[in-house]
């Protein structure tokens, strides 16, 4: 895959500023090197084609409510307060297909080098989700972790965020989620918006579904997320 003729076409909808969402952020000087991830016992290698994918954005402040401890090490720099306050952080950038199956675990994947992890942890603030990222969705998209994590680190800076503050302050919808992200990314529309909920209702997730180029596209209909009713709660960033 030859990835800048890939964004060329991708980021047709750059705005003229990114909005990044680390609030605050000290990348450390050094990472703790992940563990190596493999497939999971009944979880299968796939490779079909790859036709589409999913820019999939995590609201921090939710994912860290529900850790048992913040200051274990998967979740220490994201949740302890150590690394910075996050706001919205990329869990991923997945490789989609027009069915449910989507590609995945297509090659071996070593450690993801320590240059690499350095430069993404305000981005995806987890060593071992980065390399986790990396071996169950990069590895079927370049041989090269370093060009896969620095695609999916364009795209989501190129994604503008809504006033989370406001938001949370009021009742909201999964409808209203979309219209508030459509409403600050100029050739976004709703139908190209996913939003994912946990079951008590607070917002977990935030996806945008792209092209075979990259650029913003409609979701299928396995890809859309809440129906545009649902309600949804915003748990507020620390210290808000």
């Amino acid at each position: 895959m030859r990835w800048p003729k890939l964004l060329l076409f991708g980021l047709a909808f750059v705005p003229a500023a990114a909005d990044a969402q680390a609030l605050t952020c000290r990348a450390p000087d050094r990472v703790p090197v992940p563990r190596l991830e493999q497939p999971k016992r009944g979880e299968p290698v796939r490779n079909p084609k790859t036709t589409g994918y999913l820019l999939s954005m995590s609201w921090s402040p939710q994912h860290c409510a529900g850790v048992r401890n913040p200051k274990d090490a998967r979740d220490r720099f994201q949740c302890s307060g150590e690394g910075g306050r996050f706001g919205w952080v990329l869990h991923g950038l997945w490789p989609e297909t027009d069915s449910p199956g989507y590609p995945q675990w297509c090659r071996p994947a070593k450690i993801v080098p320590q240059p690499v992890l350095r430069r993404h942890m305000c981005m995806t603030p987890s060593a071992q989700l980065i390399q986790h990222e990396w071996a169950k969705h990069g590895t079927c998209m370049s041989p090269n972790p370093a060009a896969y994590f620095r695609a999916a680190e364009i795209l989501f800076r190129a994604v503008r965020f809504p006033d989370m503050k406001r938001l949370g302050a009021r009742p909201q919808t999964a409808g209203s989620i979309r219209r508030a992200f459509v409403a600050v990314n100029p050739g976004i529309s709703a139908p190209m918006i996913a939003v994912s909920a946990d079951r008590q209702g607070w917002l977990k997730e935030v996806r945008l579904c792209l092209g075979a180029r990259m650029k913003p596209t409609r979701c299928k209909s396995f890809q859309t997320g809440l129906r545009d009713s649902r309600p949804i709660r915003i748990r507020a960033l620390p210290g808000a």
